[in-house]
C-alpha cells in the first residue's frame, strides 16, 4: 500500500475534492505528471482536461478541470482551477470532455461579459 498524502481540488466557487490519495495524476504543457508521496516541491501550469486522484479509500476519482496550477509541498497537492467538475465515469475520455465543455462555457462567459456595457465590471457607487 502507497503512503497517503493530502490533495485538494479547488475551484473559485467550491472545494471539488479533497481527501488522502496515493496518486495524482494530471495534465501539464510538459505532458503528464504522476505525483505520489514524498514528491519534490513543485510548481506547474495544469492543461485543461482530466485529473486522476486514486484515494487512499481504494476509490478513484476523475476530475474535469479548465487549466489553472498544481503546488506540490510537504506531502500535500493543490490544485487550482478555473472550473472543476468531478466526473460521473471512471474513464478519463469523458473528463477530458467534461473540461473541455468547461473551458467553452468560460469563453461564452467571457465574450459575453466583454460585450455587455462597462466590459464586464460592475459599476461602482
Amino acid at each position: 500500500m502507497a503512503t497517503p498524502f493530502r490533495v485538494d481540488v479547488v475551484s473559485p466557487d467550491a472545494t471539488v475534492w479533497s481527501g488522502d490519495a496515493e496518486m495524482v495524476v494530471a495534465n501539464t504543457p510538459e505532458g503528464q505528471l504522476g505525483i505520489m508521496a514524498n514528491h519534490e516541491p513543485l510548481m506547474a501550469t495544469l492543461r485543461t482536461g482530466a485529473v486522476v486522484v486514486k484515494g487512499a479509500d481504494g476509490r478513484t476519482a476523475v476530475i474535469g478541470v479548465n487549466g489553472g496550477f498544481l503546488q506540490v509541498v510537504d506531502n500535500r497537492v493543490t490544485l487550482l482551477t478555473d472550473r472543476a467538475e468531478i466526473s460521473e465515469s471512471d474513464d478519463r475520455t469523458v473528463a477530458a470532455k467534461l473540461a473541455e465543455t468547461l473551458e467553452a462555457d468560460e469563453q461564452e462567459h467571457a465574450a459575453e461579459s466583454a460585450s455587455s456595457p462597462g466590459g464586464g465590471d460592475a459599476e461602482r457607487e
